[in-house]
């Protein structure tokens, strides 16, 4: 046998690799449920939060199937652009507007985070008509975004620019929040769903993006579904009804 044993190997991890698809698959459709159930709420509660939140979820689906494009038939600048765009940087600043917008009532304050909304989301767009796309990079499994654009590129750069101070706020903010809510019996669901969305939103920006700056394709899917599972649950955590004793106590 040519090769012998070491060739055996190299097939089965190339296997492994193309079947990874699978996850960034269930991750799109776990987002698109959840902004799916956060649309409902939207409709019969008319909270501005809620379709924000719902917007960035349905980002998060499209720049997951993205993945799931470039893994199975490989990567075009099309395909990596728009998760560039919904994953790496515009899907965060909407989570993190909607966390202040539920933090502070305040309808000025939430027109100009409106605002904030619409030029982050046109200057991603005019620093991505002017990127240049390396041919060489995207045929990697998971192209890296730094081998892509160029090491310290206006486009290479838009994840740190934006995604992370608004992870910073996103993750403050509930962190708050849960302070707020600590030893009331009646809020317990809100408070434990409210660590989980945290610690979901960690597992997406810290080691997914960890996985997806070295191109580690198995790392990035396992985080991309492991993230938005755990914050699903935390919302349908937080999204529990108080019991009827409970809101009798509050009141």
């Amino acid at each position: 046998m040519v090769g012998g044993p070491w060739l055996l190997v190299t097939d089965v991890a190339a296997r492994m690799l193309r079947a990874m698809w699978v996850f960034p698959l269930v991750a799109a459709l776990v987002a698109f449920l959840f902004a799916g159930l956060l649309g409902r709420q939207f409709a019969a509660r008319r909270h501005g939060y809620q379709l924000v939140w719902a917007i960035a979820l349905v980002m998060y689906g499209v720049a997951s199937l993205a993945v799931v494009a470039g893994v199975l038939n490989g990567w075009s600048e099309l395909g990596f652009e728009v998760f560039w765009v919904f994953g790496a940087v515009l899907n965060v600043p909407f989570l993190a507007v909607g966390e202040l917008e539920l933090l502070i009532r305040n309808r000025s304050v939430h027109v100009a985070l409106y605002l904030v909304l619409v030029f982050l989301t046109a200057y991603t767009v005019s620093v991505l008509r002017g990127a240049s796309f390396d041919a060489v990079a995207l045929a990697e499994g998971l192209p890296s975004g730094k081998h892509v654009f160029g090491a310290g590129t206006p486009a290479h750069r838009l994840p740190q620019l934006i995604s992370i101070p608004s992870y910073v706020i996103l993750v403050g903010g509930a962190c708050w929040s849960a302070w707020r809510m600590r030893g009331r019996p009646e809020l317990r669901d809100r408070f434990y769903g409210t660590l989980l969305i945290a610690g979901g939103a960690t597992l997406i920006a810290g080691f997914g993006s960890a996985f997806a700056a070295i191109g580690n394709l198995p790392g990035f899917s396992i985080a991309l579904l492991a993230g938005i599972s755990v914050m699903f649950l935390g919302f349908l955590r937080a999204s529990r009804p108080m019991p009827a004793r409970a809101v009798a106590a509050a009141s």
